[in-house]
């Protein structure tokens, strides 16, 4: 913010010894105090002319490494500061102004700068780190440079207004593979189908029948065609995985659909949704990431193929997504069911907030078409897990206080392989 008065608290005095100085020598007639009272006024107007007098032109740009940044990682910002002046500048100090969504110090010494006038422009780079804090887009700036005349008498607060929007995304917990059910679900890098002639990317796609199960949506012939089109069976080595994130707000909080990052239980869930297709990914497997209604959470203009095993690029390009992913008010969990009926698949990850037992029933019949069904609740009542559980699923619960890598373990290891209906 720009100070309105240009004189620090030495820069005031100075002006009313001035002032002082001509009423006193106007009452006794000392004519010296005339004189000093000039000089000081001079010194002062002097002062004011070395910060205020030929402005100067300033661009500002910043860059990231990452450019990205996840919550509770750290990035380095370059600040470049173009500066164009006719005179002489006095070193000051900097700082730019950080969002909430970052943190750190980001402030320092400015150094002085010479006349431009026989030159370009002078080239300042500025550096400092900051930690991801809330999920989301921040702008980033202003940024501030305060500086003083050599004797101290006046000041200059600079506010360079440009702003740089800054992405942060979901934390990413590293959690344990799934190497215990490699035989069980075929996770592999590699897949074959049973077209000859025709790759997993080549797929032929059909008008939608009654009775297809929406998973199996071709989202980018649909898109093209202006018709539900769905993708001829397959047979792979490398079956599908789903991550299913359920976003309906009544099972988290109403601040989950607000902003990102504003409720901790929501962004626990979506830490967990993306550090569960990480690992899949990471594993070999295909990965669809889904709302409970079906909808894609990844993908352009929502219309999403899968994510293939071992493409860690797209897992990045999902992370940038998530970034501005919040909750919404319908919910749908009740009829999860109906995704996969008829469908046959490789692992199911659940993400979930408030579970009660009623839903534990309504997703009972899931866990029979998947060979690794897996829930995670933020927020289980009453014995909803253990019904679950009895259904078929691998259970645990997250919570934002605890190790996200031990709940999954625990969901993990606590099942069997179940076989497919």
């Amino acid at each position: 913010m720009r100070r309105l008065w240009p004189l620090t608290v030495r820069g005031t005095g100075a002006v009313l010894l001035g002032v002082l100085c001509f009423i006193v020598a106007n009452e006794v007639g000392i004519s010296e105090l005339m004189y000093f009272g000039i000089l000081l006024l001079a010194v002062v107007a002097a002062s004011v002319g070395s910060l205020y007098v030929g402005r100067r032109s300033d661009v500002v740009t910043r860059s990231l490494v990452p450019d990205v940044v996840a919550v509770g990682r750290e990035t380095t910002v370059s600040v470049r500061v173009a500066v164009r002046t006719a005179v002489p500048t006095p070193p000051g100090l900097w700082q730019d102004t950080l969002p909430e969504g970052l943190r750190g110090r980001a402030e320092g010494a400015f150094p002085a700068l010479g006349s431009g006038l026989r030159g370009g422009e002078r080239v300042v780079d500025l550096a400092y780190s900051v930690t991801g804090a809330r999920r989301g887009v921040h702008p980033l700036g202003p940024l501030t440079v305060r500086s003083t005349d050599p004797f101290g008498l006046a000041r200059r607060t600079m506010v360079f207004g440009r702003r740089t929007l800054v992405t942060v995304a979901p934390a990413v917990t590293e959690l344990s593979p799934l190497v215990d059910y490699a035989g069980a679900t075929g996770g592999t890098l590699h897949a074959t189908t049973n077209h000859l002639g025709q790759g997993a990317d080549n797929l032929v796609a059909r008008p939608y029948a009654p009775g297809d199960s929406m998973r199996r949506i071709h989202w980018r012939a649909t898109a093209h065609r202006d018709t539900l089109m769905v993708r001829q069976e397959e047979q792979e080595s490398t079956p599908e995985a789903t991550v299913i994130l359920d976003r309906a707000a009544l099972r988290w909080s109403i601040d989950a659909l607000q902003t990102p990052g504003a409720d901790p239980g929501f962004e626990t869930g979506v830490s967990a949704c993306v550090s569960a297709v990480s690992r899949l990914v990471r594993d070999g497997y295909a990965v669809e990431v889904l709302d409970s209604d079906g909808t894609p959470l990844h993908g352009v203009a929502g219309f999403a193929e899968r994510i293939d095993g071992g493409d860690m690029a797209e897992v990045e390009a999902m992370l940038v997504q998530f970034a501005t992913v919040t909750a919404r008010r319908d919910d749908s969990l009740p009829r999860l069911s109906r995704l996969f009926a008829g469908v046959s698949t490789g692992p199911v990850v659940l993400v979930v907030g408030r579970f009660d037992p009623a839903d534990a029933d309504a997703i009972g019949p899931v866990a029979h078409h998947s060979t690794l069904p897996l829930v995670l609740a933020a927020a289980p009542v009453g014995d909803a897990l253990d019904r679950a559980a009895d259904h078929g699923w691998n259970i645990a619960a997250i919570d934002p206080d605890a190790d996200l890598g031990v709940a999954w373990g625990n969901a993990v290891g606590r099942g069997t392989r179940h076989v497919l209906a």
